[in-house]
């Protein structure tokens, strides 16, 4: 839980440094620029919010590594809510009305995180997870998107270390498959997540793992 609320808060902080400028230029998001990626963490912070105060009774069903399901094909930014991510977007016309919201919003995720009790179970996407295990799967939600909200910001701080390391082992696990200790936790995530194509000299590192990724992650399906 630590873990989590040190990423969130990394990655609010990369928002609140943002240029006005920096607002239009593309994210590592497949159709979204950066104004629509700040736009999708504001509902990302509504959905932790929402989460955290939707108790359930059963035993849980999945954990911070079973939360995700591996799709084999590529996001193309034209599904309906991707569509109504870039609408939303727009319609804040100004960065800085953008920005007062998701850092109102985002503030507020960030406390009841750190309020949580990590062992009550939550109900979200139609499965129960522990507290615990809901927010440490979020550390590889805001570890991605950091290195999207970035990816075309060179003078951006990087996402933490540790979230870094906890998303690619959380990645592996997922996968089933390790990366060659040769690629750091970022070119791991990058590449495992297709946010990159892997160079000729990575896939011959992959070897028979070329085939494994990449993964294109979802929340477990209701």
């Amino acid at each position: 839980m630590d873990l989590f609320s040190h990423s969130w808060a990394a990655l609010r902080t990369a928002v609140a440094e943002l240029r006005d400028a920096d607002f239009g230029q593309p994210s590592g998001c497949t159709g979204w620029l950066v104004r629509d990626l700040v736009c999708h963490l504001v509902i990302d912070a509504q959905d932790v919010l929402i989460t955290l105060v939707t108790p359930a009774a059963t035993e849980p069903t999945r954990d911070a590594v079973t939360y995700w399901d591996a799709a084999g094909t590529p996001p193309t930014g034209d599904d309906p809510l991707d569509a109504l991510t870039v609408r939303l977007a727009a319609a804040y016309e100004e960065p800085r009305l953008l920005t007062f919201h998701f850092d109102d919003v985002g503030s507020a995720a960030g406390r009841a995180a750190e309020l949580a009790d990590p062992d009550r179970r939550v109900s979200t996407c139609g499965e129960v997870l522990t507290t615990g295990d809901y927010l440490a799967a979020y550390v590889l939600e805001w570890t991605l998107h950091h290195l999207d909200l970035i990816a075309h910001l060179p003078d951006a701080a990087e996402p933490p270390a540790e979230g870094l390391a906890r998303s690619r082992e959380m990645l592996e696990k997922i996968a089933g498959a390790a990366f060659p200790a040769t690629f750091s936790d970022k070119d791991a995530l990058l590449v495992g997540t297709g946010r990159r194509a892997p160079t000729d000299a990575e896939k011959a590192e992959l070897g028979v793992l070329a085939d494994t990724f990449p993964l294109f992650l979802g929340c477990s399906p209701d």
